[in-house]
């Protein structure tokens, strides 16, 4: 076998043994976990505190970001840090989950009892169930694994993999049993793709941009001058009251110079669409790209009872990262 077919085989190996860990997982899915999620639920007004050592405290910190940005108030606090000093961060209204592979380890033996004067209740994410950790904790979560992914069966691979895996399933019962929704997702990702897909809006788009608009009656040379000193590829048609008549885009233009128009006896309501796909100001920008790209056009114009607002282009979505 040669080295490049060793590593493809070692590494499907690891897959498949994290993923059998992982399948037997739902087996422990027991009353213990749901009366977990039951008192988190009944906390009123305190947080997950999740701590570990070693590399269950980085899963420790990865489910604390997952609970926080899903409505459940969460922080990480290291176990070795915990006995150090930081145990002021835990308030009287927190659970405390505690993550451990054995349950043992010299740090939990340590902080527990710390913990439980404290009068916390503890949730353990703990392998073995006979350990140190699940004997001192009111709730015990099973992450339990027949072997790591490690040849050695040391290196902590699958036992991680199940602690993860774990602490997902606990935030997303949270997250339902507290009819989280897409719009309450969007107010804890807001700088992100998918936070901006909840909640930007047309109203975030056109008041950024120039405001090309001409009257029907004017000549095409001021059309031509009003697309291009605004920069949006269109302008709207208005009447003096600012009710919109119609749009004229650049490619109305080319299309009136391939038809040899004379350009000195064309005015705007000439050439102007009478029936320009406008939006709502509270729009939302996924939704418009939806319907630019349904019907191929690359301006549309943002108005209010039939009152002209402004004009968004499809760059100006696409410069969001958001499709």
């Amino acid at each position: 076998m040669d080295n490049l077919s060793k590593i493809k085989s070692i590494a499907k190996t690891v897959i498949k043994i994290e993923a059998g860990a992982i399948a037997q997982l739902e087996k422990y899915i027991d009353t213990d976990f749901e009366n977990s999620v039951r008192l988190i639920l009944a906390c009123g007004g305190g947080r997950v505190i999740i701590t570990g050592i070693g590399k269950s405290a980085i899963i420790a910190s990865k489910i604390a970001a997952t609970m926080n940005s899903t409505g459940t108030p969460a922080v990480f606090l290291h176990a070795a840090d915990a006995i150090h000093g930081d145990l002021g961060i835990i308030t009287p209204k927190d659970i405390v989950i505690c993550l451990s592979k054995s349950g043992n380890t010299p740090e939990i033996k340590v902080l527990i009892p710390l913990i439980r004067n404290f009068g916390n209740k503890i949730i353990a994410i703990v392998s073995d169930a006979n350990s140190f950790l699940a004997k001192n904790s009111d709730l015990v979560i099973r992450a339990t694994i027949e072997k790591e992914a490690c040849p050695n069966n040391l290196a902590p691979t699958s036992s991680t993999t199940a602690q993860l895996v774990m602490g997902d399933a606990l935030a997303v019962a949270l997250l339902e049993s507290r009819n989280f929704t897409g719009s309450d997702f969007a107010k804890f990702h807001p700088g992100g793709a998918l936070g901006k897909k909840l909640y930007l809006r047309a109203s975030d788009l056109y008041l950024h941009n120039e405001k090309p608009e001409v009257r029907a009656n004017d000549t095409i040379e001021k059309v031509i001058l009003e697309i291009s000193s605004k920069r949006l590829g269109a302008a709207a048609v208005t009447n003096s009251e600012g009710h919109i008549l119609g749009i004229i885009t650049d490619g109305d233009l080319r299309r009136m110079l391939a038809h040899k128009l004379d350009i000195n006896k064309v005015y705007a309501e000439d050439i102007m669409s009478k029936q320009p796909k406008t939006v709502l100001p509270e729009a939302f920008a996924v939704n418009i790209f939806e319907m630019m790209k349904a019907n191929d056009i690359t301006q549309v114009i943002v108005s209010k009872s039939g009152n002209y607002l402004g004009i968004i282009h499809l760059h100006d979505i696409l410069k969001e990262g958001i499709v």
